[in-house]
């Protein structure tokens, strides 16, 4: 109780303080914000008030209090101007105190540092939520009043090309409830500029976590000839097995997982079946297909699934024979979702968990038009996934309900599923 009565009682002081400040400050005339405002001159205060006692700590003595017998000659020999840029306040000028041997090595605003911590992270957010150098040069000189280079910028963004080299390495979980893959087009100059496909990976961890895999650039189209070394470069991170991977379709694929995980199952997305299906039909029937397209993807089982499409043949075959050569071909990778129980489904159902991620990606691209290096596309993608997650290992919670599909998925899989041990 009297722990919080003190907490309580530091903030009625902070905020009596505060209230203090704006009196003042409109006593005398000063905006709040702005190039002379309260929040300038009180970071500037602050500053300059927290390096005069860096100072005196180092000397072992206050300003003008030194005694007679102190050890060495070193005392304070004035200050240097110096202007720093700040994340709230922007640019804003500030008296260095300096000792007479040049031995002070200050903390809060070091020797040859222009840029207050937090304005890195603004840099890196804005260009993760698609803003080019030239445009965050812009912000800040709008917002803040200060200039920062593009080049200043650049170089602020490349420092992140070690820790996403880092990320891209990193060991895996040992086992995913499931991977879902997908890929976009970026534009890459390479002599000339060039669509290229960059491959991205979710998987579910047992935890009920979304943890985007990695980003790998491929050569040409979207295929399952790129994808076995992207699913082998995961394995060899750790990943010795997955329930289930879920993709778009993909001619070829299974082949290639089989070879990678032996168990795993490859199921296509379902609402790609029935968004297409809706493609191949006109407008005015939309209505009567949805009813009988539903029989299908919420069957009891296979079989049924089977009688429903049958079925679906039997009365729109003649006019929208491309829809039944839709599912007739999507088959062996649609059925297996049938087999499990409706908390699995809701989870393998969709790419949307990677579609939304790749809808980051696109606005995030779409400013630039194209990117100068497969590396500066990269690192862009790479900070879109930091943002996710403040820990930097694009991790995020799942949106659903997940206890419920955990546990259908410790059930079904109890012959796979990792020891707690080990786990």
């Amino acid at each position: 109780m009297s722990s919080k009565k003190h907490q309580n009682d530091d903030r009625s002081e902070e905020a009596a303080a505060a209230a203090e400040l704006v009196r003042l400050a409109k006593e005398q005339g000063l905006a709040l914000t702005g190039p002379d405002g309260l929040l300038k001159l009180f970071t500037k205060n602050v500053l300059e008030t927290a390096l005069n006692e860096e100072l005196t700590e180092h000397l072992g003595h206050e300003k003008n209090r030194a005694g007679p017998d102190r050890e060495g000659g070193n005392v304070r020999n004035g200050t240097r101007p110096k202007t720093v840029l700040t994340e709230a306040t922007g640019q804003v000028t500030i008296e260095v105190p300096r000792d007479r041997d040049g031995s002070f090595e200050p903390q809060i605003v070091k020797k040859r540092q222009r840029r207050l911590n937090g304005v890195e992270e603004i840099v890196l957010s804005l260009y993760a939520n698609g803003l080019t150098t030239g445009e965050i040069s812009a912000h800040f000189a709008q917002i803040y009043g200060a200039s920062v280079s593009k080049e200043t910028i650049s170089r602020i963004t490349d420092k992140v090309i070690e820790e996403m080299n880092e990320w891209a390495a990193r060991p895996l979980d040992e086992v995913y409830a499931a991977i879902f893959i997908d890929a976009i087009v970026v534009k890459i100059r390479d002599g000339q500029v060039a669509n290229r496909p960059i491959y991205a990976a979710i998987g579910v961890t047992l935890a009920g976590e979304k943890d985007v895999l990695g980003l790998w650039v491929g050569t040409g189209g979207e295929g399952a000839k790129f994808w076995m070394s992207v699913l082998t470069d995961i394995k060899n991170r750790g990943v010795r097995d997955t329930f289930f991977l879920v993709c778009d379709g993909l001619k070829g694929l299974p082949e290639v997982v089989s070879n990678v995980w032996p168990l795993t199952t490859v199921q296509t997305c379902i609402l790609h079946l029935i968004r297409n299906t809706f493609k191949l039909a006109s407008k005015k029937d939309w209505d009567a297909l949805k009813r009988d397209v539903k029989p299908i993807y919420t069957a009891p089982s296979p079989t049924a699934a089977r009688v429903a499409l049958e079925e679906l043949n039997e009365k729109w075959g003649k006019k929208y024979g491309a829809i039944i050569r839709l599912w007739e071909s999507a088959w062996e990778e649609f059925i297996p979702f049938l087999d499990y129980d409706l908390e699995i489904r809701k989870v393998i159902c969709s790419t949307n968990a990677i579609e939304s991620l790749n809808a980051r990606y696109r606005r995030a691209v779409r400013a630039r038009g194209h990117f100068p290096t497969e590396q500066s596309a990269l690192k862009c993608l790479y900070l879109v996934t930091r943002s996710l997650d403040p820990t930097g290992r694009g991790r995020t919670r799942w949106t659903m309900r997940w206890k419920p599909a955990l546990n259908a998925f410790a059930i079904t899989f109890a012959d796979r599923w990792p020891a707690a041990e080990t786990y």
